[in-house]
C-alpha cells in the first residue's frame, strides 16, 4: 500500500501522470512557455513520486530545468530543482539516455555558475556518440548558453548550426527554433552584416506559430536595433512590450532585460543618472544571472555621472576585486566593461583604464552587446579610445576613436557614432588644441547629429562645458538636480539652491538680493517693502502637515513599522528646519524691511554655502558654477557665452 492509499488519499493514475508529462513537454519544446511547463513539470514530479515511476520522476525533474541554464535564480528554487534532478539520477539506469540527458542539464548548471564549459562540452562529446537526437539538440543548446564570452564566438556559430542540423533529425520545431535564435544572436555579436537577414528568418517562423521563449528574444533585438536607429521612443515602447512578452513567457531575464534597455536610452539621451534608484534596488534581484556584473557597474557608471564621486569609485572597487581580470567571462561582461571604462574616465582613474584596455584589447573588432542582443553600446573601439584618454595617450584615443566612427557607423549605431565622434573631438582638441580644425569639425558634427537624435552629449573630463549652455537646476523632494555641460550633480535642498535656481532660470539678468530672499522678481527701483519668507497661509499649511506626519509616525510606530515611520520622520524634520529657516523669534516671519544691506549678506551666504555643497559633489562644476555666479546688492548668473 502507497502512503496516500494509506492516508485515504486516491493515488494519481498513470493516465494523469502522463497528460502532466505530455502537457509540460508540449509547453516548453513547442510554446516556449516556461511558466506553464514549470507548473505541469512540477505536478508530474509529485506525480511521480506518489506513483513510484522513476523513469517519470526523472523526466519531470528534467523538464523542471526548462530550455535555458540557470532558469531558477532564487537560492530556494534552484536548489530544490536540483535536489530533485539528483534523486531522480538516483533511481534510474546511470547508462540509460534519460541519466545521460539529467547528467547534461546538471553539468550545464554547474558550468554556468562558476562562468566555465569544460565540462559541458565533455558530456557534449558523450551526447554525440549516444544516437540519440534529442539529447544531442538539448546539449548543444545548453552548451550554446554556457559560452557566451567574447572569446567563444566560433565555437557558439559551430554549435548553432549544428543544432540547426539536428533539428531535421528530431522534426521538433523547437529545436529548429532555438537553433536559429543561436545563429542570429551569435551574428549580431560578431557585427555581422548579415545578422538581421537570420532574425527575419526566425521572425517569419514565429509568425506563423508562436514560441513564446524565443519569441521573447526576438522582441529583444527589435529594442536594440530601434536603440541602434537613435528612435529612442519606439525604442522605450518596445521594450515596455518585449518587458510584457517575457513576464508572459516567464522568463526570468524580463526585469533585467527591460532595465539594461532603457539604460542604453537613457545613456544616449543623457539621463542615465535618472535610473539611480531603479539601479540600486536591481543590483541586488535575485532574478540576475550569478555571472551577471554589468547592473553593479552601470550602478557606478550612473553614480559618476550624478556627481556622486564616492559612490562610483566604492562600486568600481567591488567590481574590481583584487584583479579587474577575474570577472567571470559571461553575455554581458562587455557591457560590464564598457560601464567601467566610462567610470574610469569620470573618476580619472587611470589604474583601472589600463587594466580594463589590456583585458579588452583582444576584442577591438566586437561590438558591446549585451546577452541575446538585449541592448548594443556600439564598438570596442570606443572603450579602449576612452581607456587611452584616461591614460592621457592622446595618439592612441585618437586612434581608437577614430575607428569607434567608422566601426559604429558600420553597425548602423548612429547614436554610438554621435558619441564617439564627440569623444575624438574631444581628445583632438587636447592633443592638437582647441582651435584645431579636425577638432572643431567632428565637435561641430557631433553637436549636428545629437541635436538630430535627441541625444545629450557628454563634457570632456575635467571640464564643465560651459558652452554646452546656462546651467539646469531641477528640483526632486529634497535633492536639487544640477545640470551643466553634460555634467551632473545631485545636492541636498537649501534655501540657497533655490537662490541659484531662480538665477540660473534668468542668464544675464540682474536680480536684486532683496527679491531673491523675498522669493519675488521685482521689478528695478521698487520700494524695499517688507515682505515675508513665508506668508500666514504657506506656515498654516506647514504645521498642518508637520500634524499629519507626526499622526502618521505614530500609526507606523504602533504597527512596528520602524523602516517607514522613520522615512516619514526624515521628511517631518525636513519641514521644521524649511519652517525655522523662515521664522524668528516667537515663530514670528522673517523679512528684509532693514533694506538691501542685510539682504545682500544673507543671500550671499546661502549661494555661497549652496556653491560649496556642489564642489563637494563635482569639483568642476561647482567651480564652472562660481565662476559665473555674481554676489551682491544685485545678482546674476552670466554662462562663459554670455560673458565673452
Amino acid at each position: 500500500m502507497s502512503v496516500a492509499e494509506g492516508l485515504g488519499v486516491r493515488p494519481p493514475s498513470c493516465a494523469e501522470l502522463r497528460l502532466s508529462l505530455v502537457l509540460g513537454e508540449r509547453a516548453l519544446y513547442v510554446n516556449g512557455d516556461l511558466r506553464t511547463a514549470r507548473r505541469w513539470f512540477d505536478a508530474a514530479y509529485q506525480q511521480a513520486q506518489a506513483c513510484g515511476d522513476p523513469p517519470a520522476l526523472a523526466r519531470a525533474a528534467l523538464g523542471l530545468g526548462g530550455i535555458w541554464v540557470r532558469e531558477h535564480r532564487t537560492a530556494a528554487e534552484s536548489e530544490m530543482v536540483r535536489a530533485r534532478q539528483r534523486h531522480a539520477l538516483s533511481l534510474i539506469d546511470p547508462g540509460s539516455t534519460l541519466a545521460l540527458r539529467l547528467r547534461v542539464r546538471m553539468c550545464g548548471e554547474a558550468d554556468y555558475r562558476g562562468g566555465a564549459h569544460d565540462e559541458i562540452l565533455r558530456l557534449l562529446e558523450q551526447a554525440r556518440g549516444a544516437g540519440d537526437a534529442e539529447m544531442l539538440a538539448e546539449a548543444l543548446s545548453l552548451a550554446h548558453h554556457c559560452l557566451l564570452g567574447p572569446e567563444h564566438g566560433q565555437l557558439r556559430k559551430e554549435l548553432a548550426a549544428e543544432l540547426i542540423g539536428q533539428a531535421a533529425v528530431t522534426r521538433r520545431r523547437g529545436d529548429l527554433l532555438m537553433g536559429l535564435m543561436w545563429r542570429t544572436a551569435d551574428l549580431y555579436l560578431a557585427a555581422d552584416p548579415h545578422a538581421e537577414r537570420c532574425l527575419e528568418e526566425l521572425r517569419g517562423l514565429l509568425e506563423d506559430q508562436p514560441h513564446l521563449a524565443v519569441g521573447y528574444v526576438a522582441a529583444a533585438m527589435r529594442v536594440m536595433l530601434a536603440i541602434r536607429a537613435g528612435r529612442f521612443e519606439e525604442a522605450e515602447r518596445l521594450a515596455g512590450e518585449c518587458y510584457e512578452l517575457g513576464e508572459t513567457a516567464g522568463d526570468m531575464d524580463a526585469t533585467g532585460w527591460y532595465g539594461g534597455q532603457l539604460g542604453a536610452v537613457r545613456w544616449y539621451q543623457g539621463r542615465v543618472a535618472e535610473l539611480l534608484p531603479v539601479m540600486n534596488d536591481l543590483v541586488s534581484s535575485p532574478t540576475l544571472s550569478p555571472i551577471d556584473n554589468s547592473y553593479l557597474a552601470g550602478l557606478a557608471l550612473a553614480a559618476a555621472v550624478s556627481g556622486d564621486r564616492r559612490q562610483a569609485a566604492g562600486h568600481l572597487a567591488r567590481l574590481r576585486g583584487r584583479d579587474l581580470g577575474d570577472l567571470p567571462s559571461s553575455s554581458t561582461w562587455l557591457l560590464s566593461m564598457y560601464c567601467v571604462v566610462e567610470t574610469a574616465h569620470l573618476l580619472g582613474d587611470a589604474d583601472t583604464a589600463a587594466r580594463a584596455y589590456t583585458l579588452l584589447s583582444p576584442y577591438a573588432h566586437l561590438p558591446m552587446v549585451a546577452s541575446l542582443g538585449v541592448a548594443c553600446f556600439g564598438s570596442t573601439q570606443h572603450s579602449l579610445g576612452m581607456a587611452a584618454l584616461t591614460q592621457g595617450d592622446l595618439d592612441l584615443a585618437v586612434r581608437h576613436l577614430r575607428a569607434a566612427v567608422h566601426d559604429n557607423l558600420a553597425l548602423s549605431h548612429w547614436p554610438a557614432a554621435t558619441l564617439s565622434r564627440c569623444r575624438l573631438g574631444q581628445a583632438l582638441a587636447l592633443r592638437d588644441g582647441p582651435a584645431s580644425e579636425a577638432a572643431r569639425a567632428e565637435q561641430a558634427a557631433a553637436a549636428r547629429e545629437a541635436r538630430e537624435l535627441g541625444m545629450v552629449l557628454p563634457a570632456a573630463a575635467g571640464q564643465a562645458g560651459g558652452a554646452g549652455g546656462p546651467c539646469r537646476l531641477r528640483r526632486h523632494g529634497r535633492h536639487w538636480q544640477v545640470e551643466l555641460g553634460g555634467r551632473m550633480a545631485l545636492v541636498e535642498h537649501s534655501v540657497g539652491m533655490g537662490y541659484l535656481a531662480t538665477l540660473a532660470g534668468n542668464p544675464g539678468r540682474e536680480i536684486p538680493a532683496a527679491d531673491l530672499a523675498a522669493g519675488a522678481c521685482r521689478p528695478a527701483g521698487q520700494g524695499d517693502s517688507a515682505q515675508p519668507m513665508l506668508d500666514d497661509l504657506a506656515r498654516d499649511t506647514y504645521r498642518q502637515r508637520l500634524a499629519g506626519l507626526q499622526a502618521e509616525i505614530d500609526e507606523l510606530e504602533s504597527m512596528h513599522d520602524l523602516e517607514r515611520a522613520a522615512a516619514v520622520r526624515l521628511e517631518r524634520e525636513w519641514l521644521i528646519s524649511e519652517l525655522a529657516a523662515a521664522t524668528g523669534i516667537g515663530g514670528r516671519a522673517r523679512s528684509f524691511a532693514d533694506g538691501d544691506e542685510r539682504a545682500r549678506i544673507a543671500v550671499g551666504k546661502a549661494i555661497r554655502r549652496a556653491l560649496a555643497r556642489i564642489e563637494a559633489v563635482d569639483a568642476v562644476l561647482g567651480e564652472e558654477l562660481r565662476a559665473c555666479v555674481q554676489m551682491g546688492v544685485r545678482c546674476s548668473y552670466r554662462p562663459r557665452q554670455l560673458l565673452s
